[in-house]
C-alpha cells in the first residue's frame, strides 16, 4: 500500500495545485516544487509529461491508491461500454472511502480510508471496513451509533468547506446518506481541473 502520512501535502507543491482546495495546502504559501531543487524552472512539459501529470492528479486525490490498484480501475474502465475516461472517474467515486468523504463524514480523503478501515462505517446496515468497497446505486451509508460522537465526524458534518454533491444524498441529522447515481466528471465536484482522458492516453501508450 502507498504510504503519504506525513508528506501527504507534498504532492500540492510538485504538481503545482491545492489538489483537495483546503486552506492548509502548502501550495497556497509556497508554488514552487517541494525539496532543495523545487525552484529551479521548470521546462516545458512533453506529451508524456502532461499525460502523466493528470494521472499523478487524478491517482493522489484519492489518496493510498497504490499504482497496482489504480491500474486495475483502468482495466475496468476500458472494458466496459461507454466513455473509458467517464467509466474511470464512475469507478473511483464508487469508492466506499471516496463516498464517506463525499458525504462530509470526514473532513479529507485520508480520513475517509482510516474511519471506513476502523468500522465505524455501515452500508445498507452491514458494517464495511474495506475503503475500495464499491458502492452501488441506491445503497445506503451510515456512520455507526457509536462512532456518531466522534468530534472529527460533528466537525466535518459542519464544515463549510465542501459541499455535498447532487449524486449523493445525505441526512445529516442521523448520519447517514445514500449513493444516488454513478457521477460523470462535470459532476464530480473537484478543486483543480482533472483530465482522465490524459490518463487513459497515459495507460493507452
Amino acid at each position: 500500500m502507498t504510504k503519504r502520512i506525513q508528506s501527504k501535502y507534498k504532492i500540492n507543491r510538485r504538481l503545482g495545485v491545492n489538489l483537495w482546495g483546503r486552506p492548509k495546502s502548502p501550495v497556497n504559501a509556497r508554488e514552487y516544487g517541494p525539496g532543495q531543487h523545487g525552484q529551479r524552472r521548470r521546462n516545458k512539459p512533453t506529451d508524456f509529461g502532461i499525460q502523466l501529470m493528470a494521472k499523478q492528479k487524478l491517482k493522489g486525490y484519492y489518496g493510498n491508491i497504490s499504482e497496482k490498484q489504480f491500474r486495475r480501475y483502468y482495466n475496468e474502465a476500458v472494458r466496459r461500454s461507454g466513455d473509458t475516461s467517464e467509466n474511470l472517474v464512475g469507478l473511483l467515486e464508487r469508492r466506499l472511502d471516496a463516498v464517506v468523504y463525499r458525504m462530509k463524514f470526514v473532513p479529507t480523503v485520508f480520513s475517509a480510508r482510516q474511519f471506513v478501515n476502523h468500522g465505524h462505517v455501515l452500508v445498507n446496515g452491514k458494517r464495511v471496513n474495506i475503503p475500495s468497497y464499491m458502492v452501488k446505486e441506491g445503497d445506503v451509508i451510515t456512520v455507526r451509533e457509536k462512532s456518531r460522537g466522534i468530534p472529527m465526524v460533528i466537525e466535518a458534518a459542519n464544515s463549510p468547506e465542501r459541499d455535498v454533491p447532487d449524486y449523493i444524498n445525505v441526512d445529516f441529522n442521523k448520519l447517514e446518506g445514500s449513493f444516488q447515481r454513478t457521477p460523470i466528471l462535470e459532476d464530480v465536484p473537484y478543486p483543480v481541473q482533472m483530465e482522465p482522458n490524459l490518463v487513459i492516453e497515459f495507460y493507452s501508450r
